[in-house]
């Protein structure tokens, strides 16, 4: 039993991610509830775990793919990297000693697929050697500036996979060369 680290975000086609300047459409955000609904785990940064905490309650204005999404999110556990957090939400747990000892912790005692969510930490974990695989959603959108995807050089990747996922956007996937 050992899981795989696998790190997964919207990405414009410029290499961008912002949540704030492009959505899912119905069809990748049914894929992004039965993907989080399957994963074994997510670790979060704390910036990226501050936006997610979005989904911990309920919002009278959402339609039942937004309550889907906020049920599997509540329900998964996660463990949040942080140096300046003092305490977590619900089925979450604070990450502020040794990161690369926890997570290979994790990788030996859990099964199937775990998520790093957050590009500074998945570039710490990558520079760790503990990203199994990098999976990018590329929406056509160009914004130009903001957060990359990776936050820094890395070592050449080696394409697997790449799937259309809805109108609009195309799913590609990496491991390490």
């Amino acid at each position: 039993m050992v899981a795989r680290l696998i790190y997964a975000l919207n990405v414009s086609l410029d290499g961008y991610v912002d949540h704030m300047a492009f959505a899912p459409d119905p069809v990748l955000f049914r894929h992004f509830i039965d993907d989080v609904g399957s994963m074994a785990g997510t670790l979060y940064g704390r910036r990226m775990y501050e936006v997610m905490r979005y989904w911990d309650e309920d919002r009278p204005e959402w339609e039942e793919a937004e309550r889907a999404y906020a049920r599997v999110w509540r329900n998964q556990p996660k463990w949040v990297v942080s140096r300046s957090l003092e305490s977590v939400g619900p089925n979450a747990t604070l990450v502020a000693g040794d990161v690369e000892a926890k997570v290979r912790e994790l990788k030996r005692q859990l099964d199937g697929e775990m998520e790093v969510s957050g590009p500074e930490l998945a570039a710490s974990l990558t520079d760790l050697g503990l990203v199994d695989e990098y999976r990018l959603y590329i929406h056509p959108v160009v914004l130009g500036s903001g957060k990359p995807y990776f936050a820094r050089a890395r070592p050449r990747l080696r394409l697997t996979s790449s799937e259309r996922i809805g109108p609009d956007v195309i799913r590609l996937t990496y491991v390490p060369a």
